[in-house]
């Protein structure tokens, strides 16, 4: 499974950003491996329309689930068309590596 946190730095110990389509940065994280992989996110400082080209760049990254604190109606739509379950987290100040944490213990509810 590949799972994204959209952050404010590339690394696990960095704030997670509650915004989704203009967070600076995505980290991915295979639960299988336990590998995380950080992309500076292309549609961050988009015009307008941002949330659909996030969305895009998940899907291209192959992920699965997205872990984030809420999801605009435009990318929310291009998400569950992508097939990508959102799971809400929006613990402020927590790291990424916090939000994989949740992720992994199961109490994150569904958008």
């Amino acid at each position: 499974m590949r799972i994204c946190i959209p952050s404010k730095g590339p690394e696990p110990g960095d704030i997670v950003d509650e915004r989704f389509g203009r967070a600076p940065y995505y980290l991915i994280h295979d639960t299988e491996t336990g590998k995380n992989e950080s992309y500076k996110n292309p549609a961050a400082e988009g015009m307008g329309g941002v949330g659909p080209r996030a969305a895009q760049f998940l899907l291209d990254h192959d992920v699965n689930v997205l872990v984030t604190a809420r999801v605009g109606g435009n990318a929310l739509g291009a998400l569950k068309a992508g097939g990508i379950t959102i799971l809400l987290y929006d613990a402020a100040g927590s790291t990424v590596m916090d939000a994989i944490n949740a992720y992994t213990t199961g109490g994150l509810r569904e958008q």
